[in-house]
Order: structure tokens, then sequence, then C-alpha cells
């Protein structure tokens, strides 16, 4: 049996003597401490969307414990812990500050759902105060924050999953055996796709920021901008500052599967095609986007974006197609499908509860299942699904995407680093600009 003292033992082995004087944090020694029966303590943070969900999965664990959720914002706050109340039949703790949450030794981990520019920041934060650290995708907001993410880690030793909950799909987990088995012989392309009809987010106004909202904190390591009216809380997505499109947004998940199915890493070169053809409002990205990743060996994978505008003919919201020398399978987050090369069906397999596919939460199963294998690695040190050295591969494959797309050129990567060899014009995107003092460092 798994002892509380062995379990310290394992899960702070390395990280006692991080100093966390740069963060203004106090060094936290032997921080990661599991309560009783190897109970979990977490810390919700970002709560409007994704961080629901991440609120419910952890409460289907019987030995975990929410101790706090945090938000920079009073009203949503206020909202969640009504919502909290109904939902897990109790009230964490509540925290504007992240960095306080951090300080509490009680905490074992945290479940990151902020916007994009903290995900990487806040994660390394963590990891230095001694936590381990569940991260929404993208795990980062740039390349540069790509490598810091990893480095951290690996100086750390913190378990780290990126939320690509798929990979904890049933149904992904069965076909992507049967591939490694030849069912449909040599893989050669991953199609994965997105669509869905997402309306203006017009042109902001400059307000004064609303007295529940700490905007310094909400922008912490991004430049400084001036508060408007359509950036918070959702369309932040849109905004370069601050999020990284919908190829990140949603084509990491899909991309991430077909980069499994075809066991393939960095990219040989990568193409983009497309812009914003709709709406004249504020978004900063294309709105229809086809990215092209080539691989060794002939294999690639191809990314179709479809943000705004109503498809006809209607197609699924989301899905990837693997093609094979004998066939081909279809995956989404809900079921496993099998068709010979005349696309005769051979076998379908569902998940056994559904998952949302095309909201803003995309709650359901999936995050069960994921979050249940994160805190199987941290009690009994087993793999991760989305581990984040792996899981991050499929974050690069995106910014390189972006890359492409910005400078209008094909980019040859150096698939050992991901570096592009041929445009400096693209690697001026490799690594943002930060706010004074916030800058992330390992």
């Amino acid at each position: 049996m798994t002892t509380r003292r062995n379990f310290i033992k394992k899960t702070t082995v390395g990280t006692a003597a991080v100093t966390l004087g740069s963060l203004g944090l106090p060094s936290m020694g032997y921080a990661n401490i599991i309560g009783a029966n190897d109970r979990i303590n977490c810390a919700t943070i970002g709560i409007n969307g994704r961080g629901k969900a991440h609120v419910a999965a952890i409460h289907a664990d019987a030995n975990a414990r929410i101790l706090y959720t945090c938000d920079v914002d009073d009203l949503i706050l206020e909202q969640h812990n009504a919502w909290c109340q109904n939902r897990i039949g109790y009230l964490p703790k509540v925290e504007k500050d992240f960095r306080k949450i951090l300080e509490d030794k009680e905490v074992d981990a945290i479940f990151i759902a902020t916007p994009e520019h903290w995900h990487a920041p806040m994660a390394i934060m963590a990891m230095q105060a001694g936590k381990h650290v569940y991260v929404e995708k993208p795990c980062s907001h740039n390349a540069h924050e790509t490598d810091l993410l990893t480095a951290a880690q690996r100086k750390y030793g913190k378990k780290v999953q990126m939320g690509n909950q798929q990979r904890s799909a049933e149904t992904s987990i069965s076909a992507i055996k049967d591939i490694r088995e030849g069912i449909i012989g040599e893989v050669f392309k991953g199609e994965a796709y997105y669509s869905n009809n997402r309306g203006s987010i017009g042109v902001g106004n400059k307000i004064p920021v609303p007295a529940t909202l700490d905007w310094e904190l909400w922008q912490g390591p991004a430049p400084r901008e001036d508060y408007r009216d359509n950036v918070h809380a959702y369309n932040w997505h849109w905004f370069r500052t601050w999020g990284t499109g919908e190829l990140h947004n949603n084509g990491t998940h899909e991309i991430d599967m077909c980069r499994w199915a075809l066991g393939v890493d960095l990219p040989l070169s990568v193409t983009s095609y497309g812009g914003k053809y709709t709406y004249d409002d504020d978004w900063q990205f294309p709105d229809n986007q086809q990215v092209t990743f080539q691989f060794a060996n002939d294999k690639f994978i191809t990314w179709t974006g479809h943000s705004r505008g109503v498809l006809k003919p209607e197609r699924p919201g989301r899905g990837i197609t693997i093609y094979g020398s004998k066939g081909s399978i279809q995956m989404d987050r809900n079921f496993y499908k099998l068709f010979d090369l005349q696309g005769n069906p051979i076998k379908f397999e569902f998940e056994r509860a559904a998952s949302a596919t095309t909201d803003t939460r995309g709650e359901g199963q999936l995050d069960v299942n994921h979050v249940a294998n994160f805190f199987d690695a941290i009690r009994k040190d087993t793999s991760l699904n989305a581990e984040i050295n792996d899981a991050s591969i499929s974050t690069m494959l995106c910014h390189l995407g972006n890359m492409a797309q910005d400078t209008g050129e094909m980019l040859k990567i150096d698939p050992s680093n991901g570096k592009v060899l041929n445009s400096e014009k693209a690697m001026a995107h490799w690594k943002r600009e930060y706010a004074k003092g916030w800058e992330p460092k390992v």
C-alpha cells in the first residue's frame, strides 16, 4: 500500500531546493504532500468555461478535493460559486491572485484554464512551487514558451498533463491499437477538420475597466493594452496579444490525434492558406484556414478550419480520418469507425458516455478519463496519456502553422527542434514580448 510518507518521497524528489525568489514566492520544500489515503488537493484557475469541466472531472474522483477556485473577475467567481454549490455540493475557497494559491503547501495540483497567454508562465511557476499541473491546450502562447515549459518539467520533475482529452478516449485508444497492429495497413495521411459558425466580435470600444475585474493580473505576462468591451471573457481567443486563433483553440485536438495515429513528431515542412473572409471586426486570425504538415516517410497531416459562416451541405463539427493502404479510420470524441478501401463499414465503437464537441466548455466523459489518468500518474507514477514533453509537439505544430500563414511561405523545419530553416521572418514569431517583470524563466 502506498503510504503518505512514501508518496511524499516519490513526488517531492528533486524539488526541495527550488528557488522562487525571482517570482516573489518562498521556497516550498516538501510542498507536494498528499492527504490521508492519497487524497489530491486541487486548485482550478480560470473558471469561466473549461474550468467548469475541470471541476466536474476532479469531483468525479472520490479522493480528490478542490481547495480553491481562482479567477480575476468577481462576477465569474460569484456565478461559479452558485454553480459549484449545485454541482459538487460544496464551495472551495476563492482566490483572485493565483500566486497566493501557489504559496499554500496543501495544494498538490493546479488546473489551468486561463487565457492562453497565461498557460506556460503559470504552469512553470506552479512547477517551481512544487505543484503538479494540468494545463489546457495549447500549452503555450508561442514556440519559445513551449521549449521553456518542457524544460521546466524536466528540471522540476512534476507531472504535467495537457488538456487534449481525446488521448483518454477509450475508442481512440482502441483505434490507435488497431492501427499499430496494421488493421488499415501502412498509414500515410491524417485529415483533421473543425467547423463552427461563430459570429462577429464587433469593433471594441475602450471603456473603464469593470470594478470587478483585475485587468492588470488578467494581462499578466502580456504587453499592456487598454481595456475594451469585446475581449473579456471569451473573445481574447481571436486577439494575438492573448490568444492563438482557431488552429490552436480547436485544431490542436485533432492534429494531435493525427500525429498519434501516424506516429510522427515534428514535420519537415509546413504550408498554410486562408484568411479572414467574413465579418469586418477585430478578429485578428484566419477564420478559414488550411494547413498541411509534411513528415518523413511521405506521411502528411492536413487541418481544415472553418470558424465562421454556415457550411452547406452541413458537415460534422470536428473529427479525424486516418488513411492507410488497406482502409481508413474515422474518429471523434465519441466514436471510432473502421472502413475498408471501398468505404464499406467494418467496425464501429462508441464511447460509453458522450462528450461535447463544439461548445465553449467541452465537458464530458473524456475529461473524467483524462483527469483520472492525471491523478493515477500522481498517485502511482503511471504514464500520462498527454505527457507534456510529447503533447507539446502538437502545440508546436500549430505554432508553425500560424507562422506559415503569417509569412505566406512554405516553411522548411528542422525536425530535431521545430525551428524554421528558411525564413527569418517566420522565426521572428518564435518568441513574444513580455510585460516588464513577467517573462517566464526556468
